[in-house]
């Protein structure tokens, strides 16, 4: 499985979060267009601005990780990320509350001023898309890990471009649909989250230790060559 494919999947998973998170502020927008295809036209626009402020985020990690792998950290920097994930995930399942406190309310508040100033100014469902892209998430945060890893420009955008795209279809049917995915199914979506993360987590680690065992834990590589051990 590719980069960009495993993107798709940490978004397309983690967007049952998103749908909780950041959900209520895609019904607070209001609709300017009337149609059924004129709304969904809205919600994909404010989707779309989050894919942009995903991508531009993974300009920045793939520079980071670029410079990582000039000074051949790319396996640590792997193995670190797949301890963080792994943690994340074993949080998850004992029900660890990570993301409450004052200090999470500090970060989100400048974001929150900002989404309301551009709520109360009509300012769109694009420009509101792309402020709550750039919010504090956890899910984006595991994605940025996974951008770090690709070790290059593109790849970072790519990766993050590719984890926008994936969390779009759940959230697009949340906000057509007004909820319409009941309390049930995310429920059960979300009880296979960790598991996911935690398989993950596993992979990077494979991948950072250079087993030679194909697509799972391929040989390290420096400037394009296999190294041998």
């Amino acid at each position: 499985m590719s980069n960009n494919e495993i993107a798709f999947f940490v978004g397309l998973f983690g967007s049952v979060h998103c749908i909780g998170m950041c959900g209520p502020l895609a019904f607070a927008i209001p609709v300017t267009s009337a149609g059924f295809w004129l709304l969904v036209w809205d919600k994909l626009v404010y989707n779309l601005g989050r894919v942009v402020s995903y991508s531009l985020l993974g300009l920045v990690t793939g520079l980071l990780g670029r410079q990582f792998w000039l000074f051949g950290l790319q396996q640590y920097i792997s193995i670190f990320s797949g301890i963080l994930i792994i943690l994340a995930a074993l949080a998850r399942l004992v029900r660890y509350p990570l993301t409450r406190g004052r200090m999470m309310s500090v970060l989100l508040s400048p974001f929150n001023k900002l989404i309301s100033y551009a709520l109360k100014n009509k300012a769109g469902h694009f420009i509101i898309g792309i402020l709550n892209g750039f919010l504090p998430c956890g899910f984006v945060y595991l994605a940025l890990l996974g951008s770090v890893n690709t070790g290059t420009l593109s790849g970072g955008v790519q990766y993050m471009f590719y984890f926008g795209i994936g969390t779009i279809p759940l959230m697009l049917a949340a906000t057509i649909g007004a909820g319409s995915l009941n309390l049930k199914v995310r429920k059960r979506l979300n009880a296979i989250v960790p598991y996911f993360m935690l398989l993950l987590g596993i992979w990077f680690i494979l991948r950072g230790l250079s087993l030679d065992i194909p697509y799972l834990s391929p040989q390290a590589q420096v400037g394009g060559v296999n190294v041998c051990h």
